[in-house]
């Protein structure tokens, strides 16, 4: 990885006037504006079609795109959507994404553009539904089931279709043809909108870093249609569930709710359901920041049906020999190993052992001594420096809630001042650092308070719902950030 720097900034957080960000004209724009600025990276969260909690990290299919970021207008000009169609979209705009208003204004106006889409593409679907086989049968049908179900986890189901028992697969199949090929048209637009943005994006000279979540929703097509890869009983119900253990931060951890993963059916299975997966991710960014990649070395499994955390225990996990299979299959990777956390020697050595970049966050770098890891003078150059996280305040909101001494030891070490702005001497911290990528939040590089936050790990509502106001993407503010940029070197070929 070349030294540069980027922006975190996700595709539902953009502007625009249909209640979401999507992949139409604003997300060209922001990469237009990272191309000013002098950025070589656009980082984003996960693209997956997002379930209850609108979790990214919580989706139907570890493929599927989230229907949300399907561009309207771009339906329109393919001619498969009028102007009143969508008005009742026009009149969901918020500057806070309202999940629940979407679901019942943006699917009609969809299904209206499947009617008129399904014989106009008739063979581009069809193409795309024979290359991507593998995961967009058993996904279009989990929804299409999932909806005649109330929209209950497969886990609800009647007890042949959730054992997936051949003939009642014909049979829904057969009855439910119409709303299976409605589930594929979409996975075919969003995939279609998605490749043209990321060639125009790579054709810039930008690289999009995507988010690959270690595991897979417990209410997703994969649970359902892969049940042997996970540690589920004779009921297909989990015997244990993921999670991460009191810290800190979690008095009683953090119960994720997700399936564990069978690692040793895995192994003996060459890890190919990892390999495709991995296949596919590398298709859809340049770099891969994988979520929880401690937990490969060793992971946290909490006895389901447990309402906390607490009870868990640590088992060790497949380590070197997912990513030796991985290598072998797909080549060198670009990849981003997400290593926050509680971090044993194990976790630390098996890292070094892949040789990806760990990450460094600035925020929790002022809570110890000068030895702390996180400190800009202790990075190392494999490795990427973020001023927070999606899971983090912003610099604003961090430092109205820490303690006085670690503010005082940010204010000193990084020499903030109100006349720069201490979300620019945070920038400045991490862009000065010898880390080979520096990346900060949209939030940050606009000085939001904790309004704009992202994401409360373990809090349940209210999160992922923050949109940038459109008209703030000024000439002024690329050239601030294209100064810095060009002062620290990080945006040389």
């Amino acid at each position: 990885m070349k030294r540069g720097s980027g922006i975190l900034m996700h595709i539902s957080s953009l502007p625009g006037k249909y209640g979401i960000g999507t992949l139409g004209k604003s997300a060209y724009l922001f990469a237009d504006f990272l191309k000013q600025s002098g950025q070589k990276y656009w980082q984003i969260l996960p693209l997956g079609h997002t379930g209850y909690g609108d979790s990214p990290y919580q989706c139907f299919s570890a493929y599927a795109g989230n229907p949300y970021f399907i561009d309207l207008d771009i339906l329109k000009d393919e001619g498969l959507l009028e102007e009143e169609d969508l008005v009742p979209l026009q009149e969901a705009s918020s500057e806070r994404v309202d999940f629940e208003k979407l679901f019942y204004t943006k699917y009609p106006v969809l299904r209206k553009a499947y009617e008129k889409g399904k014989d106009k593409f008739k063979g581009e679907i069809e193409k795309f539904r024979s290359e991507n086989r593998a995961w967009v049968e058993d996904y279009s049908l989990y929804m299409a089931v999932k909806e005649a179900m109330d929209n209950k986890s497969w886990i609800e189901w009647d007890e042949p279709i959730k054992q997936r028992y051949p003939e009642a697969l014909r049979v829904y199949r057969t009855k439910l043809k119409e709303k299976i090929d409605f589930w594929v048209f979409i996975q075919y637009e969003f995939y279609k909108q998605w490749q043209e943005l990321k060639e125009y994006v790579n054709g810039i000279g930008i690289k999009i870093i995507g988010d690959l979540p270690i595991y897979i929703a417990a209410d997703s097509s994969d649970a359902w249609a892969y049940p042997e890869i996970f540690q589920l009983n004779e009921k297909r119900m989990p015997i244990v569930v993921a999670g991460c253990p009191p810290d800190a931060f979690t008095e009683d951890g953090q119960l994720w709710g997700n399936p564990i993963y069978d690692w040793d059916y895995l192994e003996r299975t060459g890890y190919k359901w990892w390999i495709k997966r991995m296949e596919a991710s590398l298709k859809l960014y340049d770099v891969i920041r994988i979520d929880h990649f401690r937990g490969f070395e060793s992971y946290w499994a909490v006895p389901y049906g447990e309402d906390t955390a607490r009870y868990g225990k640590w088992i060790k996990g497949p380590g070197i020999k997912l990513f030796n299979a991985l290598k072998i299959a797909l080549g060198n990777m670009d990849i981003i190993a997400e290593d926050l956390g509680f971090l044993t020697q194990e976790v630390l050595d098996f890292r070094e052992e892949t040789g990806y970049p760990g990450m460094k966050v600035l925020q929790f770098a002022f809570d110890s001594d000068e030895e702390n890891a996180y400190l800009p003078h202790n990075c190392i150059k494999n490795s990427v420096i973020y001023t927070g996280t999606h899971d983090n305040s912003t610099i604003k909101g961090w430092f109205k809630d820490i303690e006085k001494e670690v503010g005082e030891h940010a204010r000193s070490y990084l020499k903030l001042d109100h006349e720069e702005g201490y979300n620019w001497g945070f920038i400045r911290g991490a862009w000065s650092s010898v880390s080979d990528l520096a990346v900060t939040q949209m939030q940050d590089i606009l000085g939001l308070d904790d309004t704009a936050r992202m994401n409360k790990p373990g809090i349940l509502g209210g999160n992922w719902k923050w949109r940038m106001k459109e008209g703030v993407l000024t000439d002024e503010l690329a050239q601030h950030i294209y100064s810095m940029t060009k002062l620290y070197g990080r945006n040389l070929s």
